[in-house]
């Protein structure tokens, strides 16, 4: 049998993560089947093996997909040329979970259940843990850039607004996939009002 290049590799072992992803949006990690993934990719049960040796293998890599998704948007707005003041962050945000919801896969549902997976694991319990705090660092990162440009107040404690952010973060997912999606400008509306309270 010819060897595959490594782009092919690539791209049979994503159409195999991606099959499973679409049974994982519908059925949860652990009402799927290993048959039911190889029937969704099309592919025999011996090529789908040679790219995930169980549906453990399978739910880790949707587990890092996930984080790694989520993490770069922190990247980028670190990297974005003027500096993105919190709205920004926020807008951020609200686009990233929209984006991830579709067909014909949710990689917002397979966040959520990552979560819980992740409190039966604990190796995933350790990689969830490392992405929160390396997302607090980013969020810290830009704290401090806001106060240097005077976005935000001088006193601003860079590790509030991080634990702020990452507290956030899994309330939009569930809001957008239990109760309706989130509207930008009422949540900036919300955040201000409580910033603003006294008392």
């Amino acid at each position: 049998m010819p060897r595959l290049t490594t782009e092919t590799w690539n791209r049979r072992r994503r159409h195999v993560l991606e099959s499973a992803w679409s049974c994982f949006s519908r059925d949860g990690f652990h009402a799927t089947s290993m048959d039911q993934v190889i029937e969704a990719s099309g592919m025999s049960a011996n090529a789908v093996y040679r790219y995930f040796a169980s549906k453990d293998e399978l739910i880790d890599a949707t587990v890092d997909e996930a984080l790694a998704a989520a993490e770069a948007v922190f990247a980028t707005l670190l990297d974005d040329d003027p500096l993105p003041g919190p709205d920004r962050l926020v807008e951020q945000l609200v686009a990233t979970v929209q984006a991830r919801r579709g067909e014909p896969y949710d990689l917002s549902r397979l966040a959520m259940q990552a979560w819980t997976e992740a409190l039966r694991r604990d190796h995933l319990r350790a990689r969830v843990a490392a992405y929160y705090r390396a997302v607090a660092r980013h969020v810290e990162d830009l704290v401090r850039r806001w106060i240097d440009a005077g976005l935000v107040a001088p006193g601003t404690s860079p590790g509030a607004v991080a634990r702020l952010v990452i507290t956030l973060m899994p309330g939009l997912v569930v809001t957008e996939n239990l109760v309706e999606p989130t509207v930008v400008g009422d949540l900036l509306a919300g955040l201000t009002a409580c910033a603003g309270a006294t008392g």
